[in-house]
């Protein structure tokens, strides 16, 4: 009985095997277009990259020099208040699943970690998979504050210097809310976490994990150094009206 290779389906792309076999039998001339094609569409990849990491470098760089006097204050108050580390140091996931440690400024009690099991039964996300609480109990007075204008974020900044996230990109999670992601959500993962993402400008907490991971999306099939430029200018109203932190 004779065995014909499969074929590839129509509107499917072919895998790699395929591929190399079917550009093997095209004129020397196609094969060379073909090749020229994927080196310019490589080294767009390449030029994009290393422009955005330019900019992260910029941007945390001279983040830190200007805001250093509100990063002293707030250090300052929060060892005030209440005893403990200044910074709350988290494991995150970032791209293609890699952890990191991320940094914050503390702004809740020390021991708010061993309080959240006891908390899970008043979380309010709707999706259930990130915690949140409007009214929580562990936070400080001085975090309430710098939850509100998102200061308590400034210390990702180092982040962003050492390459674990960037400025703009998906907020990254905690590990035990990845284990609960779908493969759509799953796709957040192909970007380098940020600071700032689409969501984060379109009322924050306060919208529906599913609807945080489709604005995550939406930003990865589109992304652009003007839509980066764009939505760190719109960070800064979004911050200073406080609309959705908690």
């Amino acid at each position: 009985m004779q065995v014909h290779a499969p074929e590839t389906r129509k509107n499917e792309l072919p895998g790699p095997e395929e591929f190399v076999r079917l550009i093997g039998r095209r004129p020397w001339t196609h094969r060379l277009l073909a090749g020229l094609a994927v080196r310019n569409w490589w080294l767009k990849l390449t030029l994009r990259a290393a422009t955005k990491r330019t900019l992260d470098i910029a941007g945390a760089t001279a983040g830190l020099v200007l805001l250093f006097p509100l990063l002293l204050a707030t250090a300052l108050a929060i060892r005030i208040e209440s005893p403990g580390p200044v910074l709350f140091r988290q494991e995150r996931v970032g791209r293609r699943g890699r952890p990191f440690t991320m940094f914050k400024f503390r702004s809740m009690r020390v021991s708010a970690e061993a309080e959240k099991q006891a908390l899970s039964g008043e979380n309010e996300s709707a999706d259930g998979i990130l915690f949140k609480i409007k009214s929580d109990p562990r936070i400080t007075r001085v975090g309430r504050l710098i939850r509100r204008l998102s200061i308590d974020e400034l210390p990702q900044l180092m982040n962003v210097l050492r390459g674990d996230m960037s400025i703009v990109g998906p907020r990254p999670a905690v590990p035990a809310e990845v284990d609960q992601y779908d493969l759509e959500a799953r796709k957040r993962l192909q970007a380098q976490p940020g600071l700032t993402c689409l969501w984060q400008i379109s009322g924050r907490s306060e919208l529906a994990f599913s609807e945080q991971v489709d604005l995550d999306l939406r930003y990865l099939g589109a992304r652009s150094l003007a839509k980066d430029i764009a939505i760190i200018a719109r960070t800064v109203p979004a911050v200073l009206t406080g609309k959705g932190a908690y």
